[in-house]
């Protein structure tokens, strides 16, 4: 089914979060290692990207590694940042042709310094393309992001910065990685399973969530339309009634 054609152009997510989940099993299907997967899973980043920008999401970001990852198999993580790196220079040429700008948000600093400076090199580079911007959570763990948020909180009312009367929900926002960020309208979890996985928290609230079988290198640009006609189907209440909701359409 041709989603893309479903699609209300006036009811666009604006912030839509993907859990790539799915290509160590992807990989076993094919009776290949779990790299495998994480290299055949290029295509499906691109084409998601692409997907989002042609209908006119502003953000897509993209969870690429957790904290959580890092106890993974050291030859895994290894694999990882390698593909990391080489993925980001090749895919700058695309970044720039397509307006794409490019953002990362987590514990940046624990990646290897290769990586550290192939990422910070792109960014750069990207910094000015308005079309969409693409983030990847890498090193990224939501609870972490929250207890630094306090932290740095806490320091500006020590230093006579802040009252704590004045804490309130954009205080918090302002000092989140995702400050440059709409709040997230759509997240999109492949391989069936139906976690958060300690994912942009705060930033969920008021998401709206979607979950396939799909797994993430099967993932392509129809999967993503579907997300998104599904989306567009719901009703989104804010914790008003149906009522409300019309009224205020009228």
């Amino acid at each position: 089914m041709d989603y893309l054609a479903q699609i209300d152009s006036n009811k666009i997510p604006q912030h839509v979060a993907i859990i790539m989940d799915g290509n160590g099993r992807w990989a076993k299907q094919q009776g290949m290692n779990r790299i495998f997967g994480h290299r055949n899973a290029l295509t499906s980043v691109r084409e998601s990207v692409e997907a989002a920008s042609e209908i006119g999401t502003k953000a897509i970001t993209l969870y690429a590694f957790s904290t959580e990852n890092w106890n993974r198999p050291k030859l895994e993580v290894d694999a990882l940042m390698n593909l990391l790196i080489n993925s980001l220079k090749k895919e700058l040429p695309g970044f720039q042709e397509n307006n794409i700008k490019v953002n990362a948000i987590g514990c940046l600093e624990s990646l290897p310094k290769k990586a550290q400076n192939t990422l910070s090199d792109v960014i750069e580079a990207t910094k000015t393309n308005t079309k969409i911007t693409l983030t990847f959570a890498l090193s990224y763990g939501s609870r972490e992001e929250i207890v630094q948020a306090v932290q740095n909180i806490s320091k500006k009312i020590v230093n006579n910065e802040l009252t704590v009367e004045e804490i309130d929900e954009k205080i918090i926002n302002n000092h989140l990685y995702t400050v440059s960020l709409p709040e997230v309208d759509l997240v999109i979890r492949t391989s069936g399973e139906q976690r958060i996985s300690n994912f942009l928290l705060w930033q969920i609230a008021y998401a709206e969530f979607h979950f396939t079988n799909v797994l993430w290198p099967d993932f392509r640009k129809n999967d993503f339309y579907k997300a998104v006609v599904e989306y567009q189907n719901r009703e989104r209440r804010f914790g008003k009634t149906s009522e409300q909701i019309e009224n205020l359409n009228e």
